[in-house]
């Protein structure tokens, strides 16, 4: 339960690392950013097949391949669902620079909470991955996971100042963000561990909002200002760096 805690703190502090960096760096280029983002995309859609996808088919038994299409689906359209509710922040504004040039308090606040209600299922990802009783595939998940917020905490800071927002309170804001995301992933593993039986839908429920997350948003996100080369590059560097983590630890 300790080591589920600690890393619940490190999945959604690295949110709150990220508006550090934010803080500090505030008109950081689309290009870095896109480069960043790519390779977390890289680690998530590692962690997400083999820390979730497949142990799903093999603790499902005779069942596995089923009910693992079947939770991947019902994950991917949650988040879909999410997302019509609560559009994203390229989907919301245009990007950053928008949100920024047009200074828009409102447009900036929704995207903040979509920001926040998006961390749930992906908290929910990483605390599923513990259920499974694999350490090494659950911090994988997790890690992946957070890697893919420290840009996303970056990206949030300058629309909220450029908005009027003070920087205490865009600081706390960001904080909440992550929060969310904590009690996301305490909240997955509660799931799992109440009930063993639900195990092999909610590994893969979580793979499948970790894959519809790669592709509807962090792909076109760092396909959407020049460097695309770049970004599939780094994207198949962190496929791999995970694969062979994976490999290395199990």
């Amino acid at each position: 339960m300790k080591l589920v805690l600690l890393t619940a703190l490190g999945v959604g502090g690295a949110t709150v690392f990220g508006a550090l960096i934010g803080f500090a760096f505030k008109k950081i280029s689309h290009s870095f950013s896109d480069i960043v983002l790519s390779f977390a995309a890289g680690v998530m859609l590692a962690a997400a097949i083999i820390g979730l996808v497949l142990p799903a088919v093999d603790y499902g038994g005779r069942f596995g391949l089923p009910v693992t299409v079947l939770g991947i689906f019902v994950g991917a359209l949650c988040l879909n669902l999410i997302d019509k509710l609560v559009p994203h922040l390229h989907k919301l504004s245009g990007g950053d620079t928008e949100a920024h040039n047009n200074a828009d308090l409102n447009k900036v606040l929704l995207f903040v909470c979509a920001i926040a209600i998006h961390n749930l299922p992906e908290g929910i990802a990483a605390g599923v991955g513990f259920g499974s009783g694999d350490v090494s595939h659950a911090l994988t998940i997790a890690g992946g996971i957070a890697l893919q917020n420290v840009p996303e905490g970056m990206v949030i800071i300058a629309p909220m100042l450029a908005a009027g927002i003070s920087p205490r309170r865009t600081f706390v804001y960001a904080m909440l963000t992550g929060f969310v995301e904590v009690l996301g992933t305490l909240l997955g593993y509660f799931a799992v561990s109440i009930s063993t039986a639900i195990l092999p839908f909610a590994l893969a429920f979580a793979g499948g909002t970790m894959l519809y997350v790669i592709s509807d948003e962090m792909i076109p996100e760092t396909h959407a200002h020049g460097s695309e080369r770049g970004a599939t590059y780094a994207l198949l560097a962190g496929f791999c760096i995970m694969l062979a983590t994976d490999i290395l630890l199990g």
